[in-house]
């Protein structure tokens, strides 16, 4: 009796510990991703953030937006309009750049995840032709695309008291 109890109890267990299988197939969930995670430490996290301010001081909208991913959105601190393509991205980016931006990080908290990772805080930009200062809220997410690091989401806006 005390047999069947515990190979019972194992079956039971094994049931409960064992990947499902996947709807029409015989791979289970566990085998079926096979995505490794690619490291990043905060240092890096905000090289990436240097990397966007590098790309605002070439003065070239297309080489910012090519820091974003495909299929990602861009909730601009200047234009009520989300941007959600690269063509919307880089006429807001045009506009912005006029001014000629250079962003300052005042405060960050970075969470990493496996292929992603969020990048939120606080910054001030300073707009070297009008001379203009704006302190503002940020969060970046960014998704490892097998080779590079992309903005998946870009959320900016005005602090809305005044310092």
């Amino acid at each position: 009796m005390r047999t069947l109890s515990w190979i019972a109890s194992a079956a039971l267990l094994a049931a409960c510990t064992s990947p499902p299988l996947e709807t029409g197939g015989t791979q289970t969930a566990q085998t079926a991703r096979t995505e490794s995670c690619r490291p990043i430490s905060e240092a890096e996290v905000a090289v990436l953030f240097e990397r966007w301010n590098r790309a605002l001081a070439t003065g070239d909208p297309r080489q910012v937006v090519a820091l974003y991913a495909e299929r990602s959105i861009l909730l601009p601190t200047l234009s009520n309009q989300p941007r959600l393509n690269a063509a919307e991205k880089e006429d807001y980016f045009h506009h912005f750049l006029e001014n000629q931006p250079a962003g300052r990080i005042d405060l960050r908290r970075v969470e990493i995840g496996c292929n992603s990772l969020v990048d939120a805080g606080l910054y001030t930009f300073t707009f070297t032709k009008t001379g203009a200062v704006v302190n503002g809220r940020y969060s970046f997410t960014y998704r490892w695309n097998g080779s590079d690091w992309l903005i998946t989401s870009h959320h900016s806006s005005a602090m809305p008291e005044k310092r």
